[in-house]
Formats: structure tokens, sequence, C-alpha cells
């Protein structure tokens, strides 16, 4: 958050001030953004995917791995969604079972989950 604020000041320090204090008040929560950006990413894109933006954001390792754990545990059942609603059936030929993986790896699933999705669909085991 400071780098992106820090163009737009004029003391530095006092930037630093403002944010540690918003983050006293628990205005400003690292914690809360994470919770937010998983919650909003899991209805389209994998746990790689969506760690990958955290990382990009800034966002401390810590809170990545307590997320990573949350992400990980629901990962079946997100692919499983996005897939029933992109695809709906079982690949019948090797094209489509190709177009099929491509498309939940691009979402950023793990290869382990796309076989899974892919071997049973949308049966829960």
């Amino acid at each position: 958050m400071q780098v992106k604020l820090q163009p737009h000041t004029e003391d530095p320090a006092a930037l630093e001030m403002l944010l540690d204090d918003l983050e006293k008040r628990g205005w400003l929560s690292e914690a809360r953004f994470v919770e937010q950006v998983t919650a909003v990413r899991r209805r389209k894109f994998g746990a790689a995917r969506i760690l990958h933006e955290l990382r990009e954001k800034g966002v401390s390792e810590a809170a990545i791995e307590a997320a990573q754990s949350e992400l990980k545990g629901s990962e079946i059942e997100a692919a499983r969604l996005i897939w029933k609603k992109k695809f709906g059936s079982l690949p019948q030929t090797l094209e489509e079972r190709g177009k099929q993986s491509r498309f939940l790896a691009s979402r950023g699933f793990s290869p382990e989950t796309v076989r899974t999705v892919l071997k049973d669909g949308g049966d829960e085991q």
C-alpha cells in the first residue's frame, strides 16, 4: 500500500504514520484483503493463480500461507463447479479431453485436480 501511495505524498514519514494508525484502528487489514480477494477470485480460478495474484499485490508470505491451506481444501470442489459450468459432460475424445484440461490448467488448477475432475466429472466422491 505504501509503495502505491508514495508518489502522491510530500512526506513519506507522515504516510507511514498514517498507514500504521489505520492498521491499529482496524481500518486497514491484510487478512481482510486476502479473504476478500480469495472469495471473489475462487469463483473463477484455482489456488495457484490466486496465490500468484496475492504475491504480485505484495501480500506477506505468512498471509499467503494461511490462504493456501484454505484454498487447497476446496480446490476440487471449485474446479468441478467451474468445469461443470463451462462443459458439463465428460470428454468423449482425446481432443475434448485436451481442451478441458487446458481450460482448467489455465485457470490455475493443479494437474492432480484436473485429472480428478475429468475422471469423475461432477460426481462427488
